[in-house]
């Protein structure tokens, strides 16, 4: 297996399967270790959307990702998954999903890395505008925040017209004028 790129097909085999994607999120959320009780534990709970999850199905994912999806992706190198010790780690190949799993912008990041960029530069820009900094300080703090502010929602309707199918049909909702 080529440790540096995954095929289409690979790509869609994973991501086809809703716990493989479980997976990938809890231990992007996780920091990127964790073990298979954790793992099954966390995954039923959003499966039920109970917390605790019934035994039952915590049961059934722990056997599922034993059994197939955790060998799947460490045979894909996407994890490391040791069945001796039930560790799972994410590997640095992991990072090619990314993109098939995050709403992306047209710059190429995550929609919420630009809205963070935007919101930071917003909050470094008005802070500097009112402690004087020349050009700055002549727009004045409402200035800058206001041109900011114009950005985020420059940034909202772009991400409208242009994002995921759920957002380009509120979008299209929004044009036409229908509520619902």
């Amino acid at each position: 297996m080529n440790a540096t790129a995954l095929e289409e097909g690979e790509i869609h085999s994973v991501l086809s399967n809703q716990r493989r994607r479980l997976v990938l999120k809890e231990l992007r959320r996780t920091g990127g270790d964790s073990t298979l009780r954790e793992l099954s534990e966390s995954i039923a709970a959003e499966e039920t959307g109970e917390s605790p999850p019934p035994r039952n199905i915590r049961d059934s994912v722990y056997a599922s990702l034993h059994q197939t999806h955790l060998p799947k992706l460490d045979g894909l190198e996407i994890v490391e998954y040791d069945s001796n010790t039930k560790s799972v780690s994410l590997t640095d190949l992991a990072d090619e999903l990314v993109p098939y799993t995050t709403v992306m912008s047209n710059t190429g990041l995550p929609w919420y890395q630009h809205y963070l960029l935007l919101g930071l530069a917003a909050m470094a820009t008005v802070i500097a505008a009112d402690l004087g900094v020349p050009l700055l300080a002549d727009v004045g703090a409402v200035g800058v925040a206001v041109v900011f502010s114009v950005a985020m929602i420059g940034s909202l309707l772009v991400q409208l017209y242009t994002g995921t199918r759920p957002l380009q049909r509120l979008g299209r909702r929004l044009r036409s004028g229908r509520p619902d």
